[in-house]
């Protein structure tokens, strides 16, 4: 079996996002999709027959693309509101048709309570958001959180940063423990996709790019801390689980 065969496996068979597999695996999620896209293009043995099967066949897979993005969470509702917001002309009721033909159901993600944990002896920021999610352009706010995730090999963990101007996903990393490496990784890549730390510094320390989390002692461990400062990213903290 490829390896590309086996991660799209793994989302058919255990419902892991091929974005989570990507990564155990080494691999780019470009080259994922470039073989899956290969697979199904027009002249290889799909069995695409019409203009309608093509065009079925093409939703379908724009449709796991966004579900993939979504790591699973999102129903049909919200997933037709996804792909409206990338361009594509669709009703919700050809996204809900599609994710039944491909098996998709959202799953509900459960925080776990003992999760999250506070160093009490570690460094204080204050709530600079104030549950005002929202940004008046890019870069200024994001926020992050780590998810556990059961698998049939175990536990796995997923820190995730958004922006929260255009609610995109700008980085990702996951890992076996919970812990300021897995932040700074997720972190690490966010800043990348952004252009690097020239991209979003700003000298003027009140117009410092914002990143709020709970205060969990992942994200108030020394090494995340001494990260944010190098670049250029003020913490922001809400309580355990906000």
């Amino acid at each position: 079996m490829s390896v590309a065969r086996f991660i799209a496996d793994q989302r058919t068979k255990y419902r892991v996002p091929h974005a989570v597999s990507c990564r155990l695996l080494g691999v780019s999620e470009a080259w994922f999709y470039k073989w899956r896209n290969r697979a199904h293009s027009p002249g290889a043995a799909t069995g695409l027959h019409t203009t309608r099967d093509y065009r079925r066949d093409t939703i379908d897979r724009a449709v796991a693309v966004a579900f993939d993005k979504a790591r699973g969470l999102h129903g049909s509702p919200r997933l037709h509101a996804d792909m409206r917001a990338d361009g594509w002309t669709v009703t919700e009721k050809t996204v809900a048709d599609s994710m039944s033909r491909q098996g998709l159901v959202a799953r509900r993600i459960r925080r776990r309570s003992g999760l999250t944990r506070q160093d009490k002896s570690a460094a204080k920021f204050p709530d600079l958001l104030c549950r005002d999610f929202t940004a008046q352009c890019p870069d200024e706010r994001w926020v992050g959180d780590i998810t556990e995730i059961p698998t049939a090999a175990g536990k796995l963990y997923l820190a995730t940063v958004i922006d929260l101007y255009s609610r995109r996903l700008l980085g990702a990393a996951t890992s076996r423990h919970p812990d300021a490496a897995l932040a700074c990784a997720a972190i690490e890549m966010a800043v990348a996709t952004r252009g690097g730390k020239q991209a979003i510094w700003r000298d003027d320390d009140a117009q410092k790019l914002i990143f709020h989390t709970d205060r969990g002692s992942t994200y108030t461990a020394k090494k995340f801390t001494k990260l944010c400062r190098r670049m250029g990213i003020r913490q922001s903290m809400g309580r355990v689980g906000s």
